[in-house]
């Protein structure tokens, strides 16, 4: 190809969104990945464990499958994914055999969510959701300050909205339900970041990935999340994008404070007038970009860029599917597991203090349930993770095989029988997420820590929050940017109309200009 007009670095859901964007709008645009094997970066597909089972290696499951603006855009469909859905969404059981799960179906939710009261109070707070969900999508989603979206709500709704997200999740759990099954639900749905039980305004992812299961649902890409990679990647090039793999990028070519290209590993050169980065803001900032080009304040603040906790992955080879002691959680997409408030609390500060929980809090995805073809006939897989250390003493290799050993005992209380159904086993440590994608930092899925001082305005840091970077011609498109973490393809999607616009403003108001010498 000639020479692009845009370089996108990365290939994760943020970076192929990018590309596609634009790509779409006529942009001249090369993406390059640095896996020598395959596009996607943490959401792709291995047979990790043995041939013909296939384990998603960092995403699983897609609350905003159907529900991104982006992915909605890309018609992805068109692309051959296919969504494979569950009878329940999330269900979350307990050793004393209480459970609670969420459904599409808001009336079959309201019967088993705790007890009676609190499922008409869940069936309540989703059914004002979904009443205000594209506006309060865009709210959250669109390049902040999303002022358009915001004023499509009544002041009454936002302030509604405001008193959840402003509060602790302990709070509005105890505040809305009564039974300990249902107040687990939300709480444990923040989990998925570093975000307890106990933290100011950790609220509002618990309470978000809840609502959104009873709309988007918890979706699955048959065959794998490969298969959203893949379509991504058709859509890429069916507009006229190049990618190549293989291709790490080491340095951002920067002349008088302009982005004027990068350099990869092996000395190329490729001369670009705009550069998207779907990376980790720190190795952007303090490696791939000369430090003469960024202000010592966010210098400083990268050396010490605010971590999300490491991920412990466990993936199964199963011979039958698990003999969860709950029926709905035979038939969820998603378990999770959790067994009190106070119970996620203690796990929250154990590993804040460095430790490997005793009780890890689980996220379990049960992919073959529906999409037969992760397994061969008559077997499954199971995938699951944990938050914990990213360090421990003496290394994860000392304590990996004894952790995992933990984990399957805890699905174990919750299924007896369950590691009599195991074929075999992949362990996945926070060192091994980061070698396989170096945005991973420390196995943190999560673009750098998702606290409430680490969101809107100041993410990745203030004043660069509307993705441009020091550099003109220089935009951050990774999970460290708004909105952050979750596969939405929305921080790739902004930036690259960020991009554009810029590029608009600088030129003759037409697209074409961006072609010129």
């Amino acid at each position: 190809m000639s020479d692009p007009d845009a370089v996108v670095i990365g290939s994760g859901p943020n970076g192929l969104v990018a590309a596609c964007v634009l790509a779409q709008a006529g942009v001249n645009t090369l993406l390059l990945e640095a896996n020598p094997h395959r596009f996607g970066g943490a959401v792709g597909s291995v047979e990790s464990t043995l041939p013909g089972y296939v384990h998603d290696v960092g995403a699983a499951f897609f609350p905003w499958g159907s529900l991104s603006p982006a992915f909605g855009q890309l018609k992805l469909e068109d692309h051959g994914l296919k969504w494979c859905a569950s009878e329940f969404e999330s269900a979350h059981p307990a050793p004393d055999g209480t459970v609670a799960c969420i459904s599409r179906d808001l009336d079959q939710t309201a019967k088993m969510f705790g007890s009676p009261k609190d499922g008409d109070k869940f069936r309540a707070v989703a059914q004002h959701y979904q009443s205000i969900e594209p506006h309060l999508l865009g709210v959250l989603m669109r390049t902040f300050p999303a002022v358009g979206p915001a004023l499509r709500l009544f002041p009454f709704q936002l302030m509604r909205i405001g008193t959840i997200f402003g509060s602790k999740g302990r709070w509005v759990a105890q505040r809305w339900f009564e039974s300990e099954a249902a107040r687990r639900v939300l709480p444990g749905l923040a989990l998925h970041v570093d975000v307890g039980p106990d933290d100011w305004f950790g609220a509002a992812l618990g309470y978000m990935l809840a609502m959104t299961a009873t709309t988007g649902g918890y979706v699955v890409p048959e065959g794998g999340a490969q298969s959203l990679a893949d379509a991504l990647i058709r859509c890429f090039e069916s507009h006229g994008g190049h990618a190549r793999l293989g291709a790490r990028v080491d340095e951002v070519i920067v002349r008088d404070g302009v982005a004027k290209g990068v350099k990869l590993g092996d000395g190329e050169e490729i001369p670009a007038r705009m550069v998207l980065a779907d990376t980790d803001v720190v190795a952007l900032l303090r490696s791939m970009v000369d430090p003469q080009w960024v202000p010592k304040r966010v210098l400083d603040f990268c050396r010490d860029y605010p971590r999300g906790w490491g991920a412990f992955k466990v993936d199964w080879a199963l011979n039958a599917p698990v003999p969860w002691a709950s029926d709905e959680a035979r038939r969820a997409a998603v378990v999770h597991a959790g067994d009190s408030l106070d119970d996620l609390s203690a796990f929250t500060a154990q590993v804040r203090r460095g430790e490997l929980p005793d009780n890890p809090y689980l996220v379990l995805g049960q992919q073959s349930l529906v999409d037969p073809t992760r397994a061969p006939e008559g077997g499954h897989t199971l995938w699951t993770y944990s938050r914990v250390p990213p360090k421990l003493d003496g290394g994860w290799a000392a304590h990996a095989e004894a952790f995992a050993d933990r984990v399957e005992a805890r699905i174990e209380g919750l299924a007896p029988g369950f590691r009599s159904t195991i074929r075999e086993r992949a362990i996945v440590t926070p060192p091994d997420l980061e070698a396989m994608d170096a945005n991973l930092v420390g196995g943190d899925l999560g673009g750098g820590s998702n606290a409430w001082n680490r969101q809107l305005l100041f993410r990745p840091v203030f004043p660069y929050f509307r993705y441009k970077m020091p550099v003109d011609g220089l935009y951050l498109c990774s999970s460290y940017a708004h909105p952050g973490a979750g596969v939405h393809g929305m921080c790739g999607f902004n930036a690259a109309h960020m991009a554009l616009g810029t590029q608009k403003a600088l030129g003759s108001g037409e697209l074409k200009a961006l072609t010129k010498a």
